[in-house]
């Protein structure tokens, strides 16, 4: 019997892709790096950790061997399996709740090692993934993943929120508020 996932999406996105069909959103720190605390970063695209962690154990495998476990904080997983298939095996799926910084996944490989990743939580702004894709990407950062969602927060609330309003009027979506009359002169009228 074959199953085809589906995800829940961000708002403007189709809402019924398979997970196969979407791209990997993950950043990792430059092969050959000193060991830091966070290896990169990984922004699923739903809290599923059954669907979302095939996609990414398949792209893992073949940068970092095999992999053969998978620890998560249960904090914003709301449903873990103890397995998963990913890339042609079984993957055991573990949590920590007390143990694991909320915001990273683990990962072990037996013949390579341990990597830990940050989590981005799907519904973070585009903007804000970004700039925390590269911070947990960087090798010369040494904080956990709750210290860099801490500072994505920080850094987000000193930035100037563009209003989507102007987006759309710089886009020639319409004119600038104030640019018309709110109601046309009776006298410009035409007849």
């Amino acid at each position: 019997m074959t199953a085809t996932t589906v995800r829940t999406l961000p708002t403007g996105e189709s809402p019924e892709v398979p997970v196969s069909s979407k791209e990997l959103r993950v950043s990792l720190t430059p092969a050959g790096s000193a060991p830091a605390r966070i290896d990169g970063a990984w922004w699923p695209y739903s809290r599923d950790v059954a669907a979302e962690l095939p996609a990414l154990i398949g792209e893992l495998d073949v940068k970092w061997d095999r992999i053969t476990h998978v620890t998560v904080n249960p904090a914003y997983w709301p449903a873990i399996p103890r397995k998963v298939s990913a890339n042609g095996h079984v993957v055991k799926v573990g949590w920590f709740k007390e143990e694991q910084d909320r915001h990273q996944v683990m990962l072990l490989s037996y013949r390579t090692g341990r990597w830990d990743l940050l989590v981005i939580p799907p519904q973070t702004p585009p903007a804000t993934a970004a700039w925390l894709m590269a911070a947990a990407a960087d090798p010369r950062r040494t904080a956990t993943g709750s210290q860099l969602m801490a500072e994505a927060e920080h850094v987000a609330a000193e930035t100037p929120q563009e209003k989507p309003e102007a987006v759309w009027d710089s886009e020639a979506g319409h004119a600038a508020p104030g640019a018309l009359p709110a109601s046309p002169d009776p006298a410009t009228r035409a007849a």
